[in-house]
């Protein structure tokens, strides 16, 4: 009879354990959701004269405030076209490319292991109508499925990060084709950032090659992605290596 109640309490104490995960997992989501709604709807990203100005009071440091401001708006659903474009203005195409690249990868990174974290089921909850489709393309080609919603243009990172975490794409595979795929299309978006601040004729074929650049490499993923490509993906072999 002891054994029995033993037995049971066991049971109890074990069941007890994934329902307490199970509901940190769900109070969890609701935080990330409310934050992420939060941020979305009510943080007005300052004006480009009003970033310039606030940078320039940090002097030296301007280049590091940059970034993690980056980084922070990557984690979240504002839409990091915003910065790349403002980096182009405040930057110019070389030092806000640079910049642009460094902040959202640190971004999508930090998004990825937020996502190992709250785990798959929580993570395709909080993607809402995203969730389906993003874990599709995730978990078959991981690598390709990354290096080619990295460069689509219109394709939003956030639903990328947390699926990739979420749904199995390993840290080697994500990072990557996240360098990979984000070096054209951070730089297209600084350009024409950088364009618009000085419409100049070097500043405006700088513009038309970057974007010839990514939508030549969108076509070159997507045929990868799908094994109809002759040539592998920049990038593969030395994903490859790191085996």
């Amino acid at each position: 009879m002891t054994e029995l109640n033993a037995g049971a309490d066991g049971a109890t104490g074990a069941s007890g354990g994934p329902q307490w995960a199970t509901f940190a997992r769900n109070v969890a989501l609701v935080v990330v959701l409310l934050v992420m709604l939060w941020l979305a709807f009510n943080v007005r990203l300052p004006s480009i004269e009003e970033l310039r100005h606030s940078l320039e009071q940090w002097g030296w440091a301007a280049w590091i405030v940059f970034v993690a401001s980056y980084a922070l708006v990557a984690i979240t659903p504002i839409p990091v076209t915003i910065m790349a474009v403002s980096a182009g203005v405040l930057f110019g195409v070389l030092e806000g490319s640079i910049l642009s690249v460094i902040g959202v990868l640190i971004g999508c990174w930090v998004a990825y292991w937020l996502a190992r974290g709250l785990g798959m089921a929580t993570v395709e909850r909080m993607l809402g109508r995203h969730g389906p489709t993003v874990k599709n393309r995730l978990e078959s080609k991981g690598f390709h499925a990354v290096y080619t919603l990295r460069l689509m243009p219109g394709v939003p990172y956030w639903p990328v990060n947390y699926g990739s975490g979420a749904f199995g794409v390993s840290q080697r595979d994500f990072v990557v084709a996240s360098i990979l795929a984000t070096v054209p299309g951070q730089v297209s978006l600084v350009a024409i950032g950088a364009f618009a601040a000085d419409p100049t004729v070097v500043k405006g074929v700088i513009v038309v090659i970057a974007w010839a650049v990514v939508l030549t490499m969108t076509i070159w993923a997507w045929r990868s992605w799908k094994g109809t490509s002759r040539r592998p993906l920049p990038g593969v072999g030395f994903r490859q290596a790191l085996r």
